[in-house]
């Protein structure tokens, strides 16, 4: 069932009682998203966060060249969306597309503020996963000015294995922020061990 990948992520930093896991279930919805089929597109209001249960989606923004920046991967068990849009009531800026066949799990955000008066636990799961989502993102920030992009590429491989050899190219230079050009050149080239 599209639940049980949520309920063990839960599981992993917080107790939940069978009588928590049923009223959880109970504002949870579920939908399926085919390959290459939006989530939600940027300018779209977008007041939920959804959870992978299968399959894989990414989350990118296009600049004003009409350049893709992608900012996240999500394959199964991760959660995905435009926080910006969901915490302040603002157009989404973000594109959230399905990379292949998914299956997601999603809440609003209104519904997940219940849940916290409902379930104190979750509000110290989202909590948890929130801080480690700022550690990552700063990271990943200090990464993108500091590192090359062999050493990203690199960092990328460790963060997203199971994506290595099912991502198209183009989307992985995205990711670590080169040309698909520049990303095939790189690879064709020996890495350099430290």
């Amino acid at each position: 069932m599209a639940y049980d990948l949520l309920i063990q992520s839960i599981s992993k930093h917080v107790t939940l009682s069978e009588d928590d896991i049923a009223v959880l279930k109970s504002f949870l919805k579920e939908k399926k998203v085919k390959k290459k089929h939006f989530l939600f597109l940027e300018g779209d209001m977008q007041q939920q966060v959804s959870f992978v249960s299968s399959g894989c989606l990414r989350s990118y923004a296009i600049d004003k060249n009409g350049n893709e920046h992608i900012i996240q991967f999500a394959p199964a068990g991760w959660w995905i969306g435009d926080m910006r849009s969901v915490l302040y009531d603002e157009p989404a800026t973000l594109n959230v597309e399905a990379i292949e066949d998914s299956e997601i799990v999603w809440i609003s955000q209104h519904d997940k503020e219940q849940l916290y008066e409902k379930i104190p636990a979750l509000e110290r799961y989202f909590r948890i996963l929130a801080e480690r989502a700022l550690a990552t993102f700063q990271q990943r920030l200090i990464d993108a000015l500091s590192l090359t992009a062999a050493e990203r590429y690199s960092n990328f491989c460790k963060r997203y294995p199971s994506l290595i050899q099912s991502m198209p190219q183009k989307y992985i230079a995205s990711y670590i922020g080169v040309t698909p050009e520049f990303f095939s050149k790189m690879l064709s080239q020996p890495m350099k061990r430290k």
